[in-house]
């Protein structure tokens, strides 16, 4: 079974637009074209697009990311950097994940703020801290 761009599309949640400039910056090497030269997906095809939107999500520059198809067609000689550029990536998206946490505990400390103020009726109550200090909302 094979699959239109745009049914591509549809199922990954991207626009036909973003499929053809994967496939211009060399993203799609794997995919085959009809005579008349439109493409045909396989399923097999869909996956590694996946792949793809993963490394994209993980702010990954498409360069690293040609770099990383090109490896995958050479096969297994390329095992060592293919893993290596996950680790790399997992170690990305472990600073990320920090970074949103420490936003994530900033926005709870406003929630709980701005919910105390509601209640109190003012935020006077935050003014002062406990050592007689200026708090910042």
């Amino acid at each position: 079974m094979t699959y239109s761009i745009s049914e591509v599309a549809k199922e990954l949640n991207l626009t036909v637009y973003t499929l053809r400039y994967y496939d211009k910056e060399g993203l799609m090497p794997f995919v085959e074209r009809t005579p008349s030269g439109v493409r045909k997906f396989k399923e097999s095809d869909l996956d590694f697009l996946k792949i793809i939107q993963c490394l994209k999500l993980t702010g990954m520059p498409i360069k690293d990311i040609k770099d990383f198809i090109e490896w995958c067609s050479e096969g297994d000689s390329t095992l060592q950097e293919r893993y290596d550029m996950f680790i790399e990536r997992k170690a990305s998206v472990e600073a990320q994940m920090e970074e949103l946490r420490k936003t994530m505990e900033v926005i709870e400390h406003k929630c709980d703020y701005y919910k105390a103020a509601i209640a109190a009726g003012t935020e006077d109550i935050h003014k002062k801290n406990k050592m007689g200090q200026s708090v910042t909302n």
